[in-house]
């Protein structure tokens, strides 16, 4: 039987092997869960709740386990693994408060004598998750849809399975029914034929472009209802009267966390030329002073990178901007030893036709495009085939909204890097997904929406 590996990023040493799972044994959980799915659906969401605030107190509780573990399989520095499950337990205590009144039926007047609108779980929904926030990619989603009264398979990235195998521990633990939850290892051809079959009911996805399209053209075929959570090139837009300090050092953090591997990171930092120059040297000065190392260390600010093919991509996309005319202010190069590394990374006269600003750059690498005005910064941010966050920098309350309402993402920050909330909803347009995420938007994307009418 085919294997996969868990290797540590960071010193490139085996953490542990695994047997993906046979399609028999697929098959099995997904029958399992369309069993759990006909008592779960019937509880009372009151004693949903509760399940997961037992669920928020088991994640607090190991959050330091789990932190460590996230980091040995993906790289990243143990403080953000730590603080990644606390927000999942905090997630689960919002759903756990929320979700009552967020499936509350509604009551709408029209021709007859009532008429109610329900929200009805649909079943057994898959989940296909990657590998740069492994808690929080696969509980940003299980919790909401758990909340709703669906049950819920993970399909996570094979580079992180023992994070898989852990987040279902975590639910029995927490002393869910039997398979409400469940984690299954396999390859991408067993997660097609799961999406082909009549055993769930909808997918929802967070990776690249390309798995999205592809999740999403096989859904579409066989009527399934899907969810795209895709990639972003995030812009993060410095107007004239911004702080330049507050905005340098919030650039430094929103380009680098997790080693710069997040689809909603700062990805092209589009300043206006009055300020550029005052700019780019203090976000030079912020970047120099962040420690990078081995993600272990509690004062490490940027680990490795997930894997050696990932490096490569970055250093293609660093050597075209350069052959393109770039100039690296800083980093540029991956760092040697142990360890997939590489160096953090600013890059000044910036071009439209380079790949750090055409496609999204996974890695700690920052381009720093200087334009005229805030017209000409509203249109070099919307020329991309991405939408997913965008951040806006200014003092100027009244007029930043005005530039918040005319970039076109998903969700827009002022004076503040882009992050997800359970409150809010997340997700993009274009080229960066489809549906939503979170807050009671998310909650109400696999369910079914009906409309009882009284005559």
């Amino acid at each position: 039987m085919a294997k996969i590996i868990s290797i540590n990023p960071a010193t490139e040493e085996i953490n542990k092997e695994f047997e993906l799972y046979s399609k028999e044994q697929v098959v099995k959980i997904c029958k399992d869960s369309r069993k759990a799915f006909k008592e779960w659906k019937n509880l009372d969401i009151k004693e949903r709740g509760n399940y997961l605030r037992n669920l928020a107190d088991v994640l607090r509780r190991k959050k330091e386990e789990y932190g460590r573990l996230i980091t040995i399989e993906m790289g990243k520095p143990i403080k953000q693994g730590v603080a990644e499950v606390e927000k999942c337990a905090w997630t689960a205590e919002v759903y756990a408060d929320n979700g009552e009144k967020w499936l509350e039926e509604e009551l709408v007047q029209a021709d007859g004598k009532k008429h109610i609108v329900t929200f009805e779980p649909l079943g057994v929904i898959l989940s296909v998750m990657p590998w740069n926030f492994p808690f929080w990619q696969a509980l940003r989603f299980g919790i909401p849809t758990l909340t709703a009264g669906n049950v819920s398979i993970l399909r996570h990235s094979n580079v992180v399975p023992m994070c898989a195998l852990t987040i279902e521990e975590a639910f029995k633990e927490a002393g869910f029914p039997e398979n409400v939850f469940r984690t299954i290892i396999t390859d991408h051809k067993l997660v097609a034929s799961l999406i082909r079959s009549d055993l769930i009911n909808g997918v929802t996805v967070t990776g690249s472009v390309g798995v999205g399209s592809r999740v999403g053209q096989l859904a579409g075929k066989y009527i399934k209802k899907f969810v795209l959570e895709l990639g972003g090139s995030d812009p993060f837009v410095v107007l004239e009267d911004a702080n330049i300090q507050f905005a340098c050092k919030s650039a430094a953090q929103g380009r680098l966390i997790n080693s710069g591997q997040s689809c909603i990171a700062a990805k092209r930092f589009i300043v206006v030329k009055e300020i550029a120059e005052e700019f780019t040297e203090k976000f030079v000065e912020f970047t120099k002073a962040l420690k990078v190392g081995n993600p272990l260390e509690q004062d490490t600010d940027v680990g490795s990178l997930v894997n050696e093919q990932q490096r490569q991509l970055l250093e293609a996309q660093v050597k075209d901007a350069v052959d393109k005319g770039a100039t690296v202010l800083t980093g540029g190069k991956r760092i040697e030893g142990r360890g997939f590394f590489y160096e953090p990374t600013i890059l000044s006269n910036v071009k439209k036709n380079m790949k750090v600003v055409k496609e999204e750059v996974f890695g700690p690498v920052a381009p720093i495009i200087v334009v005229k005005n805030e017209k000409e910064a509203i249109r070099v941010a919307n020329d991309s085939e991405f939408g997913l966050g965008a951040s806006v920098w200014s003092t100027n309350e009244e007029g930043v909204i005005r530039v918040a309402r005319a970039l076109q993402a998903g969700a827009v920050f002022v004076n503040g890097i882009v992050k997800s909330d359970p409150r809010l909803p997340f997700g993009g347009i274009k080229k960066s997904g489809i549906g939503r995420e979170l807050s009671h938007y998310g909650l109400k994307e696999f369910v079914n929406i009906k409309a009882i009418n009284i005559y």
